[in-house]
């Protein structure tokens, strides 16, 4: 290998100066950025290895200044940053004030969509399309990736139905990995699979296009039986009648680390009329032995410690704290041990709600349904109404997408539907796409919905007990972050009562959720300047605790709500609604919590302390609004 050919790629435009021996070596150069980028910190890298040959072949064949192209989902966008400018910056991806892990329209012009959730590409292109041709654009192509983890998606599905019945010129590649964020499950992927073992289709494919139009046109029933050889042989040999039968023309599948193949087949489709589906195979961790012998624990590895040659990774550093995410995991599966009507459900993240012991040791109550919340939701729903008591673990990101569920099937019927939401406030490094907010507020708003959050480690496991000894549906937030434990005598779970761990004379912290233990810190810190505040764990936020939260609004000259969460709708509002419905003053009461605008991407803890939320913020809080109150008084 000559001169580093990466730093030289400023644009798109730059590759076609390079000939294919080297195009195949600047393919091993963004895998070693990749593995350089992962020894400074965790980010996305099994897919990004996948995907390296697919974006070079892409770029090559159109011009994306100008074409349409989506990336589902965002977080295998690392290849193509490194080629559309941002290789100089790549280093500073998923630092604040950095590259964004997704796409980002803020950074080039060649991301079009911040997509951090799964499925919604087919239907993004297709729209695209549309208003170019609506508004006589001159002819722009359109192209959406999608994994096959992503396919199954209804979303998806509801996209290739309404792209076939427009015709329109629509290029959807599906990067088939065999592997969602854990290995795709269901009807869809066992289809896949047989599609991948049809190595000789496109041959075969091409021979029974040319002798069936050859066989002579008759009438009546011998036509029927021609009709009826011709769909049987062609079920025969190709994998793709599934599309085809949408309205899809299907090519494939194809080796999608073959660039010269892929820049070739492309080429091919690039220009045919109506929609197009390329079915492209790839590695998931293609270049990095360990990565692709183990995608899942490569999706997202801790930092490498030690990097070997050939990109071979000899250690990874791995922390010693437990998460949120463990304590859940035990006291799921501590649930499923005592009570055999108890139900375990993820939506394609067994791993990253940490419930691999349970699929493994409880295979006939564990379903996983791949990245398909609506349907998980509902499901469950299902379950509740035969009896069981099923849990439903799922990012408070992504379970937004089951809304309508949430609300029909669920609160409607009023069903014992126990809900775990992982990443409930800000997640870091993934930035807006993932921060979970908005869930005491979507939640807040259905009758029948218990909303509630763990103030600590130590009311994590009596709370899911509760959750799954309640009549109707219950929801339990927790954050992305390591465990923390007050020390106390811990008051029992009981619904909608709140623990007082401390008053205050001159104030009170009101904590909802995974910002006890901070105000606690705060207030003891408070003392030392002969502050005496108070601290409540609320734990609900429907029903409400009335008694003590509205005794403390009409007592004390401060009361401060403290939430991980969307101040819109969130905790603090809960508490205004409550005290102006009994008549009470709300001029002494302040919210904390996530303001009315998308947060950035950077550390838990940076961003916390930026929006006030930290130690010293809270702090800050209390002695500013305490200086206010005595001003006004005077």
């Amino acid at each position: 290998m000559g001169s580093p050919l990466l730093p030289g790629i400023k644009s798109p435009a730059d590759l076609h100066k390079l000939t294919e021996p080297q195009l195949a070596d600047l393919a091993q150069e963004m895998r070693d950025e990749l593995v350089r980028v992962l020894s400074i910190r965790p980010a996305h890298f099994a897919s990004n290895l996948g995907v390296v040959e697919l974006c070079l072949a892409l770029h090559l064949t159109f011009d994306f200044s100008k074409d349409r192209l989506i990336w589902d989902t965002g977080h295998q966008i690392y290849p193509h940053k490194l080629i559309t400018g941002r290789y100089p910056r790549f280093e500073t991806i998923r630092t604040r004030g950095g590259l964004m892990g997704y796409p980002n329209p803020e950074e080039s012009l060649y991301d079009l969509f911040m997509t951090g959730h799964a499925g919604c590409s087919v239907s993004c292109a297709l729209g695209l399309k549309v208003a170019d041709d609506l508004l006589e654009r001159p002819e722009h192509h359109s192209v959406a990736v999608i994994g096959d983890g992503a396919l199954p998606s209804g979303i998806v599905f509801e996209a290739l139905n309404n792209a076939a019945g427009l015709n329109k010129n629509l290029l959807v590649i599906l990067n088939d990995n065999e592997m969602s964020i854990c290995p795709r499950v269901g009807g869809l992927a066992h289809y896949l699979d047989r599609a991948r073992l049809s190595s000789l289709y496109q041959e075969s494919k091409r021979h029974l296009h040319n002798m069936l139009a050859r066989v002579p046109l008759v009438g009546g029933m011998a036509n029927q039986a021609i009709d009826q050889v011709r769909d049987g042989i062609k079920a025969t040999l190709t994998g793709g009648m599934l599309f085809e039968e949408f309205g899809f023309r299907y090519v494939g599948p194809i080796d999608g680390h073959d660039l010269p193949t892929l820049r070739s087949w492309l080429s091919q489709v690039k220009d045919q009329k109506g929609p197009v589906l390329l079915h492209v195979l790839t590695v998931k961790g293609h270049g990095v032995p360990q990565a692709s012998e183990d995608p899942v624990t490569f999706h997202t590895p801790p930092v490498f410690e030690k990097v070997g040659p050939e990109r071979t990774i000899v250690s990874l550093k791995r922390g010693g704290s437990k998460a949120y995410t463990d304590a859940a995991s035990s006291a799921i599966y501590q649930t499923l041990q005592e009570n055999p009507r108890v139900a375990a459900i993820t939506a394609a993240m067994c791993q990253g709600n940490k419930l691999e012991k349970v699929r493994t040791d409880f295979p006939d109550r564990f379903f996983d349904t791949g990245i398909c919340e609506s349907h998980a939701v509902a499901f469950a729903a299902g379950l509740a109404k035969s009896g069981m008591r099923p849990i439903v673990a799922i990012y408070s990101t992504f379970l937004q997408r089951s809304y309508d569920q949430l609300f029909q099937e669920v609160a409607l019927q009023n069903l014992p539907v126990t809900f775990c939401l992982d990443r409930a406030g800000l997640t870091g490094p993934d930035g807006p796409t993932h921060h979970g907010v908005f869930d005491t507020t979507y939640l807040r708003v259905f009758p029948n919905f218990v909303v509630m959050a763990p103030g600590d480690e130590l009311d994590m496991a009596p709370m899911l007990r509760f959750g799954l000894s309640h009549p109707g549906p219950v929801s339990m937030r927790y954050p992305k972050a390591n465990l923390e434990k007050v020390e106390r005598s811990v008051a029992p779970i009981e619904l909608g009562q709140a623990e007082v761990h401390e008053w205050g004379t001159d104030g009170i912290l009101i904590a909802y959720g995974s910002l006890f233990p901070t105000c606690v810190k705060a207030a003891q810190r408070l003392r030392q300047d002969e502050l005496d505040i108070g601290v409540i764990n609320a734990r609900f936020a429907k029903p409400l605790d009335r008694q003590t939260l509205l005794r403390a609004v009409e007592e004390l000259p401060l009361v401060i709500t403290v939430e991980e969460g969307a101040l819109e709708g969130g905790f603090g509002s809960a508490l205004l609604e409550a005290a102006n419905s009994a008549g009470l003053n709300t001029s002494h009461i302040t919210r904390l919590g996530i303001p009315d605008r998308f947060i950035e991407h950077g550390e838990r803890a940076e961003l916390l302390a930026d929006l006030g939320l930290d130690l010293d913020g809270i702090c800050q809080t209390v002695r500013s609004t305490l200086g206010r109150t005595v001003e006004n008084s005077v």
